[in-house]
């Protein structure tokens, strides 16, 4: 079986977490080899990266964090993804390039041109085979932030104009020809059965 890269993305309190473990799930019943990891992070040079990215006491312009996202995700494509990818099994990331688009060019404002050329620079411009974007009402994203029972990140103190753009940045990155926009209201069951088809469409 070829391997697969598929991503899940979507703001702060959409669900990919449970979704994931959904995801999981649903592997192991095809008999699926599947590895999983996170952006930032995905090695120990990238959880490293992601510390400092998510702890609310980091002050870093927005080149800066740019940068030590793309580092982070160098690090998780060569020494993760493509050798999951290379001995046939599915890879699955919990964020990845759209989120880089969506935070830091639709909420920071760093021109999508200069991503892309960092990104080529970098080689970190690897296209999944499927990006699953998950969206909901800013309602229902904050519930389930509230109900987590943990501090805040970095990110999820930013202001409400920052998550507008961020979603704003999400839905535009759908229409991609390799993504698909997944409506993440409702129980989730009922958010998994939007995603299934689009990995059913990824079996041989």
């Amino acid at each position: 079986m070829n391997g697969r890269f598929i991503t899940l993305d979507g703001g702060e309190g959409v669900g990919k977490t449970t979704q994931l473990a959904h995801i999981r799930a649903w592997c192991s019943a095809n008999h699926i080899e599947a590895c999983f990891g996170r952006e930032p992070g995905g090695t120990p040079f990238g959880e490293q990266l992601r510390a400092i990215l998510l702890d609310p006491a980091t002050h870093a312009d927005p080149i800066s964090e740019l940068l030590l996202i793309l580092a982070a995700r160098r690090a998780h494509l060569e020494q993760t993804i493509l050798p999951c990818l290379a001995r046939g099994a599915w890879y699955i990331s919990d964020r990845y390039r759209d989120a880089t688009y969506a935070y830091q060019h639709y909420g920071r404002g760093i021109p999508a041109a200069t991503i892309a050329t960092l990104e080529q620079a970098s080689g970190t411009d690897r296209v999944p085979d499927l990006s699953l974007i998950l969206g909901s009402s800013s309602s229902t994203a904050r519930d389930r932030l509230s109900g987590r029972g943990q501090s805040a990140d970095r990110f999820e103190n930013e202001n409400s104009d920052f998550h507008a753009r961020v979603a704003a940045g999400y839905r535009a990155r759908a229409t991609a020809p390799h993504a698909r926009w997944i409506d993440a209201e409702g129980d989730p069951d009922t958010v998994f059965a939007r995603i299934r088809p689009h990995l059913e469409a990824l079996l041989p």
